[in-house]
């Protein structure tokens, strides 16, 4: 009956990152040991105060809004001005189950062609073609850290009749840990503005910057960026399933399409969920002390990953924020090859099979899988007990806070060492 199934989607195979997760943990049912670096999501706990919240609010069961709780809107749109310097209000705000609803949802909706800066996140292509979309790659180089040139941007939209485009930014990036500075947005800015492209600007990670230094690009170009954000990164939240997306007043009309396509679709959001996301978003000396004690762990890990990498030949791009790298194994091309292992998903299925360490094929995020490089993500370790050591000796150790990923590390090397 596979006939039976649209062309647009017939060729599409699981998320590739949910597809790593699950096969680790298989792999680790039957009694094997894996070193899940394949999969990104947040080793650190909710913090109790958001945990406290949702349990005084397990009783809610009515339907909300669906754009969203308003006290939800407003808090986020708060989160946004204090922490971005966004300007906006509850009303430009769009409350979802995940981001990653939103980002399909506005694909489905905005009839622009979409570009995307190569690499970027494994789902943005997949869902162009759910919504039969018309995308393009726009390339990138480990020179600019794999950030997208605006020059790039602005000699394709020259190269081409204009037409309505849809870019999505993502940073800190996932999968290459690399973030974009200010003078590099404002550059961006200008060629955006200059042709008039839509940019969705997926910060999902904003709020997990090493530093607590993240830029929106919707503070040099306000009225042509929706800025896409969630509790899933920097709240651990993954599994709550809570998405935002803050909209600029002149792209109402936009927002507005998406709460009808919203209320015929997933209808509204947990409503737990929701009231226990509210305190999330207040912020407060708590969760403050979160945030900071977290970036400290992830820039302490990510900083010795890098180095042990580039000790070895391994190049790439610093990582500077997320939970992320994106290694190159170019400069063991020669004796890879001789064991059979030619492309990045050859390198991946063999390290895997051999060694138990598991990480992701690049062409799962738009690259050619001849690059011979993986995304790389460094958050297997305990987060209550990397918190709690962080506190405790602010100068502990990787190995210390995270010893499994430093000794896959290890084995990583080795075996390509072998």
């Amino acid at each position: 009956m596979e006939h039976l199934i649209n062309q647009n989607i017939a060729h599409l195979k699981p998320s590739a990152t949910l597809a790593m997760n699950e096969r680790s943990n298989a792999m680790i049912q039957s009694g094997k040991k894996v070193y899940k670096l394949g999969f990104g999501q947040s080793p650190f706990p909710i913090p109790d105060v958001v945990v406290n919240a949702l349990k005084q609010n397990a009783h809610q069961k009515d339907y909300l809004p669906v754009r969203g709780l308003p006290a939800l809107r407003h808090a986020v749109a708060r989160y946004h001005q204090l922490k971005f310097m966004i300007d906006c209000t509850e009303d430009d705000v769009l409350i979802s189950p995940g981001s990653k609803e939103l980002l399909f949802l506005i694909q489905m909706i905005h009839r622009g062609q979409l570009l995307l800066p190569q690499p970027s996140w494994v789902s943005y292509e997949p869902q162009a073609h759910l919504a039969t979309k018309s995308f393009h790659w726009l390339p990138t180089t480990l020179d600019n850290d794999y950030l997208l040139d605006p020059a790039t941007l602005d000699d394709y939209c020259r190269s081409q009749a204009a037409q309505p485009r849809l870019l999505i930014l993502n940073y800190p990036s996932n999968p290459t840990g690399a973030t974009m500075e200010p003078a590099l947005l404002e550059e961006l800015a200008k060629v955006v503005s200059e042709h008039q492209v839509l940019v969705l600007s997926d910060e999902i990670y904003g709020d997990v910057d090493h530093n607590g230094q993240h830029t929106s690009i919707a503070h040099y170009y306000p009225e042509g960026t929706i800025v896409s954000s969630g509790l899933s990164k920097w709240c651990g939240a993954g599994g709550w399933r809570l998405g935002t997306f803050v909209f600029p007043k002149n792209l109402h009309w936009l927002l507005e399409k998406m709460a009808v396509a919203a209320s015929e679709t997933f209808t509204t959001t947990s409503a737990p969920i929701q009231y226990a996301a509210i305190r999330a978003y207040e912020g407060g000396p708590e969760i403050e002390a979160y945030l900071q004690d977290s970036r400290a762990v992830l820039k302490r890990i990510a900083l010795e990953v890098s180095t042990q990498l580039k000790k070895h030949h391994i190049a790439h791009p610093t990582p500077k924020g997320g939970f992320y790298l994106m290694p190159d194994f170019s400069h063991y091309r020669e004796s890879l090859s001789q064991r059979g292992i030619i492309t990045g998903s050859d390198l991946c299925e063999g390290l895997l099979e051999a060694t138990g360490v598991a990480l992701l094929p690049l062409s799962a995020f738009g690259m050619d899988d001849r690059f011979l490089g993986a995304r790389l993500s460094y958050v297997d370790f305990d987060g209550v007990k990397a918190l709690d050591k962080i506190r405790k000796k602010p100068h502990a150790t990787a190995a210390e806070l995270a010893p499994s990923v430093m000794e896959a590390i290890k084995i990583m090397v080795d075996w390509l060492n072998q």
